[in-house]
């Protein structure tokens, strides 16, 4: 007589995530899902793409700006790498070295599908997150970079950016980004690599800041650049 097995139900067991954990992984979905579908995406959606009631991801963020917010701080914040500034400051080693190693640091950040779209849905959509991320690129990047500049071309280095200096600053930046833009938004091929890109852009706008600026300072706001050699 042979006998039936009777078939085992498989258990799968799920497994409790901790307060933490949990927040971090609405965190890392409502990225996915407002790259894809905007900040015009509602939370009953989210919690919905989460496989979460509304009422549980309220627990965590009471309120879908508390949760643009925290998006804004772990897509744009968090990547940003306080050694940056060390780098950019290191007198050490030429501007041009320095500028193209930050460049190619920040551009391995930046330039990925999710991050882009989230910059331009939330620019289009008029959110704060591009105000505030913009004032941390002009205060930690590009003031720092004026001040390396003047020093590099023997003028001051103390004092705010002036107009003129962070309009260029911007428009070197800028460039850089669109590549970005170019590459992984518009999915246009790009004409030569990366570093190539990085490596004439510096060297246009390395140029252009000394040739302007420098020229323009009276002699006596001039600096004696050190010659090693």
């Amino acid at each position: 007589m042979n006998k039936k097995a009777s078939p085992k139900r498989a258990r799968t067991k799920q497994r409790r995530l901790s307060p933490d954990d949990r927040r971090k992984e609405f965190v890392a979905k409502a990225t996915e899902f407002f790259s894809e579908e905007g900040f015009g995406g509602g939370t009953r959606d989210l919690a919905r793409r989460l496989g979460v009631t509304q009422p549980l991801l309220y627990r965590y963020f009471p309120s879908k700006d508390d949760l643009i917010k925290e998006v804004y701080r772990t897509v744009y914040l968090e990547p940003f790498d306080p050694g940056w500034d060390r780098l950019l400051a290191d007198r050490s080693r030429p501007i041009r070295d320095r500028l193209r190693e930050f460049y190619g640091a920040y551009t391995a950040v930046i330039f990925t599908r999710k991050w882009l779209r989230i910059y331009l849905y939330s620019g289009l959509k008029g959110l704060d997150i591009n105000r505030w991320y913009l004032s941390v690129v002009r205060d930690k990047v590009l003031t720092r970079i004026i001040k390396e500049c003047r020093h590099e071309a023997g003028l001051p280095a103390q004092g705010k950016p002036t107009a003129s200096e962070l309009e260029m600053a911007w428009v070197f930046h800028s460039g850089i980004f669109y590549y970005g833009v170019r590459k992984y938004i518009y999915e246009s091929p790009v004409l030569v690599e990366k570093e190539q890109m990085i490596s004439e852009a510096l060297d246009a706008f390395l140029a252009t800041f000394e040739r302007h600026f420098a020229a323009a300072a009276p002699a006596a706001r001039r600096t004696p650049v050190k010659v090693v050699g």
